[in-house]
């Protein structure tokens, strides 16, 4: 259910529903890890931060932190399709399991682009963990771990998320509409 909480954004997911999400994500990703000698999370900048943050607690194994930036939105609410890597990782990932977490898959475009780049860095594995699924909207296969919700073809913010750097903060996942 959608909440309106103003004239522009309109609550897809609450607080509450996210932190059951990751509570649960964390639990599975524990579970489907246990057996790994150490797991290296690499978040993408800058939407999911909060994200990371938050499902990195709910955890349980050796982790190290990684992060990288990558780019194709700018100040638009479309992808332009080109994918660049504004910040990479300080670190070998060489025979080491990678769980890459994404605040939303999309296109596909980047997180095609990342799974490709990161391939050559010759990882023993690379899943991927979403807080949000746009399947819909795929230009590119893409294969996605793990997935917190799916979203429909709509542009949302909050919880990491931005428009132009705006709404990262909100505590709620929410549909943006064009002021009028």
């Amino acid at each position: 259910m959608i909440q309106a909480v103003g004239d522009d954004i309109e609550i897809l997911f609450s607080h509450e529903k996210i932190a059951t999400r990751v509570q649960e994500l964390g639990a599975r990703i524990t579970e489907d890890y246990a057996q790994a000698e150490e797991l290296y999370l690499v978040g993408i900048l800058k939407g999911s931060f909060i994200f990371f943050a938050d499902l990195a607690r709910q955890i349980d194994l050796k982790i190290k932190c990684e992060f990288m930036g990558i780019s194709s939105y700018g100040a638009s609410t479309e992808s332009s399709g080109i994918v660049q890597i504004t910040s990479d990782l300080t670190c070998s990932i060489e025979n080491k399991d990678i769980l890459i977490i994404e605040d939303i898959v999309d296109s596909g475009l980047s997180m095609n682009f990342l799974c490709k780049n990161l391939a050559t860095r010759r990882p023993r594995s690379v899943r991927i963990c979403t807080l949000l699924d746009k399947p819909e909207n795929r230009k590119v296969a893409v294969d996605v771990d793990y997935v917190g919700f799916q979203v429909p073809n709509l542009f949302v913010v909050g919880y990491g998320l931005d428009l132009a750097e705006q709404y990262r903060n909100l505590p709620y996942v929410g549909v943006y509409h064009e002021p009028s």
